[in-house]
């Protein structure tokens, strides 16, 4: 019952057909969540932006549902909106030019490489000698939840850009309403699917259902870790699609503070780094409520989750304190720290297909002998690794079950 779920139910409903939606969770929203970090303050733990804002469904379902989105600040991660800081120094304009025209140069080679026909690592086709590729690969781990190395060019080049929406209050708060309607069977977790001839049995802890078909809308790290035991077993290019498209790591740490810390000029997206590699993005104060976000990605994510929640938090700190100043400190009211990496529903953020196998997302897609089907935001191509996207996937895949009883 993620966005993926919930869509396909909305859907099947509309095409009369007839379903039973299950969920391992106590809730629905799958990885949109929101947390009150403060009263009346939402944090999402999960994704928290409307990321292709002209297109995105969810712009006009939360228009509808009188919820408030921040419109005015959709182009928040424009590239003379980011302020960067080396070693706690903020970058003059000069330095912050020849920053902008290394990025610009990587992603024209991303470009063409896609345009070539290849899908290479975006490693190997940057200039990693530059003083500026520190936080380039920082930025990409946070925005595709995996290193440069393991991150494949022609994905990253599928994905469309445009305006990110804020808002007010909370990505997963949006998910809950407008999915609230939908019957949902909680706190049901499948352990197997057997979809012989006879039929699909789906079996959970709380007993067996039997149907004529199934969609899957789990993360691919659940089907990785063969959390759901498919029998017979899944084919050899299911297998690998599975494993070419891996749920990634992105994790955030929330920071809340007891009154306004930040200045006017302090709004919006701050990228720090230090000449050991190490780094974050930070987004100070986007809602006006005083709280910062910090994002890190791609194996340090994962190494700093294992650490403990403390070892975010004091992290987070350092970088806040690289770009504010020490005082910041001392207005500390609440934090949160996510940790998806060892999230048991998902074990991971979001998908990033691995160099070489941006195509697969395809296969991920495609049905199985007219009895399986697959949803997700792995599923999609162009809003891949959003809400949205799962949203979209659920429709196509309710769409293609509605048109299998027409065959």
């Amino acid at each position: 019952a993620g966005a993926a779920g919930l869509s396909a139910a909305k859907e099947l409903t509309r095409q009369r057909l007839s379903y039973t939606l299950v969920e391992a969770s106590h809730r629905i929203g799958g990885r949109a969540y929101s947390e009150e970090i403060a009263p009346n303050n939402w944090f999402d733990l999960g994704c928290s932006y409307l990321h292709q804002a002209e297109t995105n469904p969810f712009v006009p379902i939360a228009d509808n549902l009188g919820i408030v989105l921040k419109k005015d600040k959709g182009d928040l991660f424009a590239v003379d909106q980011v302020r960067n800081y080396c070693n706690g120094i903020m970058l003059d304009e000069n330095q912050s030019a020849l920053r902008n025209q290394y990025d610009q140069q990587c992603t024209e080679r991303i470009i063409a490489s896609k345009a070539q026909g290849k899908d290479s690592a975006v490693s190997d086709l940057v200039d990693l000698d530059s003083p500026y590729a520190a936080p380039l690969m920082i930025g990409m781990a946070t925005a595709n939840a995996a290193d440069i190395d393991q991150t494949s060019a022609a994905d990253l080049v599928n994905f469309i850009n445009g305006y990110d929406f804020s808002i007010l209050n909370g990505y997963g708060n949006l998910v809950k309403k407008w999915g609230g309607q939908v019957p949902v069977s909680l706190n049901t977790k499948v352990t197997s699917i057997n979809w012989n001839s006879s039929g699909v049995q789906v079996e959970t802890n709380r007993g067996t259902i039997r149907s004529q078909r199934v969609l899957v809308t789990v993360s691919t790290g659940i089907l990785a870790a063969n959390h759901i035991q498919f029998k017979p077993g899944l084919p050899a290019w299911k297998e690998a699609a599975i494993s070419a498209v891996p749920t990634q790591t992105m994790n955030k740490i929330g920071v809340h503070f007891s009154r306004d810390v930040f200045a006017a000029g302090d709004l919006g997206v701050h990228h720090t780094w230090n000449e050991n590699g190490q780094g974050s993005e930070i987004e100070a104060n986007v809602m006006g409520l005083n709280t910062a976000t910090i994002f890190v990605g791609g194996r340090f994510a994962v190494w700093l989750e294992k650490q403990g929640q403390q070892t975010g938090l004091d992290f987070a700190l350092n970088q806040l304190t690289d770009v504010f100043g020490n005082d910041i400190r001392n207005h500390i009211d609440n934090s949160i720290v996510t940790a998806w990496a060892t999230e048991p529903l998902t074990l991971g953020s979001y998908s990033c297909a691995l160099p070489g196998h941006a195509n697969q997302r395809v296969e991920l897609a495609r049905p199985i002998d007219d009895k399986l089907y697959f949803a997700g935001e792995a599923t999609i191509v162009g809003a891949q690794a959003t809400c949205h996207g799962a949203y979209l996937s659920g429709i196509r895949a309710a769409q293609e079950i509605k048109a299998s009883y027409s065959r």
